[in-house]
C-alpha cells in the first residue's frame, strides 16, 4: 500500500531523519520524493461557483482575489428542460471562466511566477488557461492541488502553504 505524506520544506530534513531512525529495515520505506521549489507562485482555484486567484512569496499571500459567482447545479427535469438547464449551466461556467481569467490577467500576468498551481475543477482551471492572455502561465511547473474544497482565502492560504510541501510517497 502506498501513501503521500506532505511536508512542510522546513521540515523535511529532521522529519526524514526521524523516519529513518524509527524505519531502519521496514516495514515502511520511501520510494519517491517530489519537491516543487518554484518561488513566487501562481495560484489559480476554480469551482463551479468560486474561485480564488493570488500569488504566493515563501508559502504567504501576497497578493490574491476570492469571488463566486452562481452556477446552476444539475437538475432532475427531463426533455427540453433538461436541454434548456444544460444551457444555461454551459453560459454560467464560460461567464465564471471569463471572471476568473480577467482576475488572473490583473494578478499573475506581471508577477514573475515561477510556478503555478491549479486547483478544484479541472477542465474549468484549464479554460481559465486557455485564456490567450494567461498565455505566459501555461508552460510554468505545475502542482495540481484537485482535492480542496470549494475556494475561499483560507483555502487559498492552505493552497499557498501546500504547494511548497515536498510530497514523500511512502510504501508499506
Amino acid at each position: 500500500m502506498r501513501r503521500v505524506v506532505e511536508v512542510a520544506p522546513e521540515r523535511y530534513g529532521r522529519w526524514r531523519e526521524r523516519f529513518d531512525a524509527n524505519n531502519p529495515d521496514g516495514p515502511q520505506r520511501v520510494v519517491a520524493v517530489e519537491r516543487f521549489d518554484h518561488d513566487p507562485l501562481a495560484l489559480l482555484l476554480v469551482r463551479r461557483g468560486g474561485y480564488a486567484v493570488g500569488v504566493a512569496a515563501d508559502g504567504r499571500l501576497t497578493a490574491h482575489k476570492t469571488g463566486n459567482r452562481y452556477v446552476q447545479s444539475r437538475t432532475a427535469a427531463g426533455g427540453w428542460s433538461q436541454q434548456r438547464f444544460a444551457r444555461r449551466r454551459s453560459n454560467q461556467a464560460d461567464e465564471l471562466v471569463g471572471a476568473v481569467a480577467d482576475h488572473a490577467v490583473r494578478l499573475l500576468a506581471g508577477a514573475g511566477a515561477r510556478g503555478l498551481v491549479l486547483g478544484g475543477d479541472r477542465s474549468l482551471a484549464e479554460a481559465v488557461l486557455g485564456d490567450d492572455r494567461l498565455a505566459g502561465l501555461r508552460d510554468l511547473p505545475r502542482r495540481g492541488l484537485h482535492d480542496l474544497p470549494d475556494p475561499r482565502l483560507e483555502v487559498l492560504q492552505r493552497a499557498a502553504e501546500r504547494a511548497r510541501a515536498v510530497r514523500v510517497t511512502i510504501e508499506e
